[in-house]
């Protein structure tokens, strides 16, 4: 068995979804492995990993909507706000998607169907650079 692993960082303009596939893509292809499993990990609190439609931008518009009214900022009993409104939140966002994401790797490419893509959602206000690893192990 082979692995093979990577680091990359995302820069974001605050809350929304920033497509990573091509970036995954890339690392599978320079693994060299054929059969196997990519694993995508996102080394922070307050922004996760998910797999959504990546044909229609208003998918992810409604899924902006979604966490917003289901996790509402500047929610009046949360402690956890040193840093803003949108600190706790996040976290919650967060736990609620997660952080990695497993994607198979068959014929030396990733297994996402039709309309999926990868991508880091952030859950701050505020911009920031998000760091991701990814680990390809197979054959």
């Amino acid at each position: 068995m082979s692995v093979y692993t990577e680091e990359f960082s995302v820069s974001t303009s605050g809350k929304g979804t920033y497509e990573i596939t091509e970036e995954v893509v890339s690392a599978v292809a320079q693994s060299g492995i054929s059969r196997g499993l990519a694993t995508v990990f996102v080394q922070h609190t307050s922004c996760s990993l998910v797999v959504m439609e990546n044909a229609d931008p208003s998918a992810r518009t409604d899924l902006h909507a979604f966490f917003d009214q289901l996790v509402p900022e500047d929610t009046p009993y949360f402690v956890h706000t040193h840093e803003g409104g949108d600190d706790m939140p996040s976290h919650i966002r967060m736990c609620l998607t997660d952080v990695d994401k497993n994607i198979p790797v068959i014929d030396g490419r990733m297994v996402l169907g039709t309309w999926q893509g990868l991508f880091l959602f952030e859950h701050r206000r505020a911009p920031h650079t998000r760091r991701i690893a990814i680990s390809v192990s197979g054959q």
